[in-house]
Order: C-alpha cells, then structure tokens, then sequence
C-alpha cells in the first residue's frame, strides 16, 4: 500500500487541536504526525486551511445492510450497534469488512422484558427475539449474546410511559443480575433508560452507561453527581430527541453540504417528526438542560444518534449525516467544539475499549476526515468534507470532495 501524506493542516488529535502539521499515513495506519519527511511513494494532500480529525464514532445506532457504506460517505467510520439480531448482524458484519464501510461493534439482540421495548417497533423487522422473565434468566442471556459475538450487553429499561404506550418492562432484581452476569463475562454493560427513575435504577445497578439522556422529572444534580463519581457516562441522542420536537432538527437536511448527499427519500425525512410519533414541543429543550446539568458535573458525554434509517422506511435520524446535527446538538447543550468532537472520536473509543482509534497519533488506524476550515471554532464545519479514510484507504466518494 502506497503511503499518503496530509500536509500543512490543522490536526484534532481527538482531544485538542495542533495549530499546525502534517500525518503520513502507510499501511493503514498513522505512521507519523508533526513533521514529516514526504516519501517519494507518498500521495500528498495538502491541508492549508483545512482540518484533520479521527473517523467520527457514532455511538449509537442501530446497523442495517446498506448503512454502513453510507455512514463513511459522511466521515463516520465506526459505529456503534445498540440492537440486532443475528439474521441481520451476518450481513451488516460482512459489509463492515468492506474497504469503505464503517467498523461495526454491536451489543446483539438487547436484553428486555416479553413484549418490551423495541417489540412494539422491531418485532416486524427483526421477527422474533429473545427476552427474559426474571433475574434468574440473565446469566444465560448473556452467555447467549457472548455466544453470539456479542461486544457489550444492553439492557432496556423502558416502561412506555416516555413515550405514551405502556410496556411491560424489567424489574431492578433482573437489571442487577443481567449487569452482573455482563461484567462476569467481561462485557461492557449500558442502558436504555428514558425516564429519571430508569436511570436511577440502572445506575444503582452499576451500569457503565447510558445510551440516551433521559427525560428528567425533578433535579438532577443528585443523580449527575452520583453518575459522574461512578464514571457512568451518557450518549445523549439529542439529534433524535429533536426530531420528535416539531421537526426542530431539520436544518440539517436544509445544510447542502449534506442534504445535496442525502437521497431523496432521506432529504425529505431527516430531522422530521416520523409518521406514528406523536410531536413532543419543548422536547429538544427539556433534553439539552439534562444534558447541561449533567455535563456540568462531569458526567462523560458522548455523541450518538439512534440512526435507524433501515427496512422499516426512512426514519428522522440517518446513519452518517444526523452525526454532524448530533455535534451541533451538544455545543447547543454547553459543550465546547473541541469538547463535543472529543464526545465524538477519543471518548467513545475509550470507553468502549477500542484503543486503536479515535485519535490521531503514531501507531493507530487510518480513520481519518478532512474537512474544510476549523470545527474548533464553527462545529458544522464537519459537514464540509474533503475526504475520508478508512485504514488508510480513500474512500471512492472524492470527486464530490474537494481533495486537492
């Protein structure tokens, strides 16, 4: 493999920004980053005026056969499957493989009470899936999902009563067991919880984190500070949160930078309430202050979109683009540019156990965006892409990129 050399750029290096440098990039990984003698093999990209960050991490999101191709197109080259079911993780994992896919990471088929949540949603797509009746069932569902290749357990803790349908739900006991069987068997464990006693819960149960903000119903402080000193941290989701907010996020479709690469069917849908949900007014608001709140006291916030644009049809939140509303979303909610692209690329990597990404340094995978001017000063400058790579390869999107 031929080496590249970005040279003379702006670098976010996953945790702050060098002002100015190069990268050489061989064999798929960053071989060098400062000052860089140019190999005579080298392809160069010069980067004057442009920035350089680690291949986004969408940390949450639900992966479809398809999707994976499409996050890249968008500078998301890794993503972070938060429910699936073995007939569909075998195509998305063979699409991961793909020079030009997102990596993929996947907790499986969630852990849920019968008839929970997302049965109501997920049942027509993915048919039958298991589920558990009591603590004593939680050992042998994770021992199923590590059979199954499962890279962290989830567990949805969703009574329906955030969402106006009742649902049956699991009990703490079962919570506790299924988060302890989790960590026995080395497993990350996080939680869907939309409501402040869900997260309540899940954290007294030791949880690791939560994969969307929850819908607070008094203060916060209180639990903030419990999670911040137990290191739980939050994906907040706000961008889908949003989209259930009288089409608060539609901006992102109106932005040519990435509606002019969105479908049709996409474009149309991005950021709009989706049919069968009703409008919730206020909802991005009251979601951004939990998220102030949390942040505030050192809560780990990291960037996610529940993209589920897939069979059921086109959904508000898609894979790849809705990442780039999902950074404008948490500087909304207090966190700097350089704080939500950390929440973005070295924060889910670290937290997920995935040490050879999410930075820009020697030694580490070739996940890379450039994008024009500076996201450390204006965040939708992420939206302005200029290429991407993943392990070092050029994905085949660069005519409609502005490469050279």
């Amino acid at each position: 493999m031929s080496a590249t050399v970005i040279r003379d750029v702006r670098i976010f290096d996953g945790e702050g920004i060098v002002p100015h440098g190069s990268v050489l990039v061989r064999d798929g990984l960053i071989a060098c980053v400062g000052r860089v003698d140019v190999p005579g093999d080298a392809q160069v990209v010069e980067g004057e005026g442009r920035t350089l960050l680690p291949g986004l991490i969408d940390a949450h999101t639900h992966a479809f056969p398809g999707k994976l191709e499409q996050a890249v197109q968008f500078g998301v080259t890794t993503e972070l499957d938060m429910f699936s079911v073995p007939s569909v993780l075998g195509q998305v994992r063979a699409e991961a493989a793909k020079p030009y896919a997102a990596d993929l990471r996947t907790s499986g088929v969630g852990a849920t009470a019968p008839g929970g949540h997302p049965s109501q949603f997920m049942a027509e797509v993915f048919g039958a899936f298991p589920t558990l009746t009591s603590a004593e069932d939680a050992v042998a569902f994770v021992r199923d999902r590590v059979a199954e290749g499962a890279d962290y357990l989830k567990i949805l803790i969703e009574d329906g009563s955030a969402m106006g349908m009742p649902l049956p739900c699991l009990n703490a006991a079962t919570v506790q067991a299924l988060v302890e069987a989790a960590h026995a068997a080395g497993l990350l464990a996080v939680a869907h919880a939309t409501t402040q006693a869900g997260a309540e819960m899940a954290v007294a149960a030791g949880i690791d984190g939560l994969t969307h903000m929850f819908l607070a119903d008094g203060e916060v402080d209180r639990l903030a500070a419990r999670m911040a000193e137990a290191g739980v941290f939050v994906t907040a989701t706000l961008a889908m949160f949003e989209a259930l907010d009288d089409q608060a996020g539609a901006s992102l479709a109106a932005d040519e930078r990435i509606g002019a690469r969105l479908a049709p069917e996409l474009r149309a849908a991005v950021g709009r309430t989706p049919p069968g949900f009703p409008s919730a007014p206020g909802l991005a608001a009251h979601t951004a202050e939990t998220t102030t709140a949390l942040h505030r006291a050192g809560v780990v916030v990291l960037a996610g979109t529940d993209a589920n644009d897939g069979p059921h049809g086109a959904f508000p939140v898609v894979h790849g683009a809705s990442l780039h509303r999902e950074l404008e979303c948490l500087t909304m909610a207090g966190l700097t540019p350089v704080q939500a692209l950390a929440a973005a690329t070295s924060l889910p990597a670290n937290r997920y156990g995935l040490d050879d990404r999410g930075r820009i340094a020697p030694g580490l995978r070739a996940d890379l965006l450039l994008v024009e001017g500076d996201p450390a000063e204006d965040i939708t400058a992420t939206r302005s892409i200029a290429g991407v790579w993943r392990q070092g390869q050029l994905a085949p999107y660069a005519t409609a990129w502005r490469l050279t």
